[in-house]
């Protein structure tokens, strides 16, 4: 198992940061949603945001967050028992989920169309990771982004650091279907140029993500790994250590080259 033909690729938290664009969303929407008239974020709220955003499932879930942060609510026990914190919060503010999300993606969205500029700059590469899929280029892997963030923004992003992905490499939040969905695809009909029966290596940095894949027996010579820089916690990290599905992945190790990430 030296080197995978396909190499799927989560994008943010894998390959690109976007937490200061995930909290900058957030606030905004938690303003809108909870009247606040200051604009301005408290000191030490952005801090305290990042460390948890592993615990987000789906993107209505940020604004709230926020909202329990600064009714007193503490990290611990965030981390302990988000799910049952954030429909407690809905049930006392009356708020819905899909309320939420839409003040959410209307914010994002009026965001990226009055300054898609400021918009990008809020996202920072992991670094060494577009080296290493550069390097994986060159040596003939095909590598394809498998992400719920909409493609033309990760094309965008991509472009800014010449990284030559093709459309049909990068299946975003269009596709609209699961990322299990999409890996069957590429197992049953591998991309042309790629030689002979498909391996792929999946890295993902949600720990959810990896065991749906490993629930699917038609995934099973899927190598999966979780990459230990992106939003997952330190519980998630442990469990995925003691998993033999998965391989626990760190920068130091991807940089490294494809046989130091299987040692």
């Amino acid at each position: 198992m030296a080197s995978p033909t396909i190499l799927a690729l989560d994008f943010d938290g894998v390959l690109c940061d976007g937490l200061i664009e995930y909290f900058q969303t957030a606030w905004r929407a938690y303003c809108q949603l909870f009247d606040r008239a200051d604009g301005t974020p408290p000191a030490g709220l952005a801090e305290r945001f990042y460390p948890l955003r592993p615990v987000i499932e789906t993107g209505w879930e940020m604004p709230l967050l926020l909202h329990a942060l600064l009714e007193g609510v503490t990290d611990v026990a965030v981390l302990a028992d988000w799910p049952a914190i954030a429909q407690q919060i809905l049930a006392g503010t009356g708020l819905t989920a899909d309320r939420t999300m839409a003040v959410v993606d209307g914010v994002r969205d009026r965001w990226i169309r009055t300054d898609l500029t400021g918009w990008l700059s809020q996202h920072r590469f992991y670094p060494g990771v577009l080296e290493q899929v550069q390097g994986a280029i060159a040596a003939g892997v095909y590598p394809v982004i498998i992400s719920t963030k909409e493609g033309r923004f990760i094309q965008q992003l991509l472009a800014q650091h010449d990284l030559p992905l093709e459309a049909a490499q990068i299946l975003g939040k269009e596709v609209r279907q699961p990322k299990t969905a999409t890996l069957q695809q590429l197992l049953a009909q591998p991309p042309v140029g790629t030689p002979g029966q498909a391996t792929i290596w999946f890295i993902e940095d949600r720990l959810l993500t990896l065991h749906r894949v490993a629930a699917q027996p038609d995934l099973d010579a899927v190598t999966l790994f979780l990459a230990d820089w992106g939003y997952n916690t330190e519980a998630e990290r442990a469990e995925a250590h003691r998993d033999s599905r998965i391989h626990l992945l760190s920068l130091s190790q991807l940089v490294q080259g494809f046989p130091a990430w299987v040692a």
